[in-house]
C-alpha cells in the first residue's frame, strides 16, 4: 500500500526558518533508511504558504487567492510518498523520524492512504485503467 505523510506546518516553517544543520543531518539520515528500505517513493519539503496560491472553485468561477493563508495547523510543510505493507508499518516509520520542528513547537504528522485501482471497484472501467496505465507510463510514476 502507499501512503502520503504529510508534516504539518508550524509557525517556525511559515515564516520560512529554515530547519537547524543538525535537524537536516538527522532528516537526511532518515531519508536514507526509508530509501534503503524501499519504502520512500518520493519526498519534499515545501515552502511557506505566503509563497503559494490556492484556487477556489465555486461552479464554473476560478478564484485565486495568494498566501499566505490562516490557520497554521490546517498547513503542510513536507511530505513523503512511501510503500508499505501496512498503516501500522507507516506509523513504526512515523515514530522513528526525527522531530519535524526542530523543538519549535508540537509537530503534527499525518498518514493518509493513496487511492489504489481496486479501490474504485467497477467506476474504474477497463478502458479508464489503460488510460491510467499510460499516464503513470508517461508520468514515471
Amino acid at each position: 500500500m502507499r501512503v502520503m505523510v504529510l508534516v504539518k506546518a508550524n509557525e517556525q516553517s511559515e515564516r520560512g526558518e529554515m530547519p537547524s544543520e543538525k535537524l537536516l543531518t538527522e532528516m537526511t539520515a532518515f531519508n536514507e533508511e526509508l530509501a534503503k528500505a524501499g519504502v520512500m517513493l518520493a519526498g519534499d519539503g515545501l515552502h511557506p504558504s505566503a509563497r503559494g496560491v490556492r484556487v477556489a472553485f465555486r461552479g464554473s468561477e476560478r478564484k485565486v487567492i495568494d498566501g499566505p493563508f490562516a490557520e497554521t495547523k490546517e498547513l503542510l510543510a513536507g511530505y513523503w510518498i512511501w510503500q508499505v505493507k501496512s498503516l501500522d508499518e507507516a506509523v513504526e516509520w512515523v515514530r522513528r523520524m526525527p522531530a519535524p520542528d526542530d523543538g519549535a513547537d508540537e509537530a503534527i504528522v499525518e498518514i493518509r492512504p493513496v487511492f489504489e485501482d481496486e479501490d474504485f471497484g467497477d467506476a474504474l472501467t477497463p478502458e479508464l485503467r489503460e488510460r491510467e496505465a499510460a499516464l503513470r507510463a508517461q508520468t514515471g510514476a
